[in-house]
């Protein structure tokens, strides 16, 4: 979808994703893969390159790979220029995780959605006993790590993160307020003013 932008050299059709990114606005929506983590990266080191103005994150996704997950992650831990989260929708697994890790304020609309649960193995599973048990193990060691970051940003112990991730949990805005994932409920109007 393209939108106009009027210049001193008359109007010209830009993609509204890029008439947003000049907004400092980056849109995380859809599954999470290589793909959309690596335009996330070189979105937010671009605007980091540009200035210290916060960065709008507005999130819409079912959430996807945990390793490009933890990649957006890294950058939003990192990011010199401040990153303000918005749930958008829903923000599911490793959406959630991601909109709850901001640290420069995480918002939602007053029916978006979050989800928590613990990892599940993206493809089917087969080989040798050994193999096997080394992906088990892999399983539960990043179940760990990501109970240890859900942690770290909601206030909350690991095993009452742990005991939350059992099955697939769903939060309103109210309750994701409460459990410490979100904080603060804002309408449209409040994120077009920021």
């Amino acid at each position: 979808m393209n939108v106009q932008v009027k210049s001193s050299n008359g109007i010209t059709l830009v993609p509204i994703e890029t008439r947003l990114l000049a907004e400092r606005k980056i849109f995380v929506e859809g599954e999470i893969d290589d793909e959309s983590a690596c335009s996330f990266v070189k979105q937010v080191m671009l605007l980091n390159a540009e200035s210290d103005a916060p960065i709008l994150v507005l999130i819409n996704s079912p959430g996807g790979e945990v390793n490009s997950g933890m990649l957006m992650y890294d950058v939003i831990q990192s990011s010199k220029a401040p990153i303000k989260m918005f749930c958008m929708g829903k923000a599911y697994s490793m959406g959630a995780l991601l909109f709850a890790s901001g640290n420069h304020g995480r918002f939602m609309l007053p029916h978006g959605e979050l989800m928590i649960h613990e990892p599940l193995l993206g493809n089917r599973v087969g080989g040798n006993s050994s193999s096997i048990k080394s992906i088990s193990d892999n399983l539960i060691e990043t179940k760990k790590k990501l109970n240890a970051i859900l942690a770290k940003h909601t206030g909350k112990s690991e095993e009452e993160i742990e005991k939350a991730t059992e099955y697939d949990h769903y939060f309103t805005a109210e309750e994701s307020v409460e459990f410490g994932l979100c904080d603060d409920i804002v309408s449209f109007e409040q994120i077009m003013e920021v």
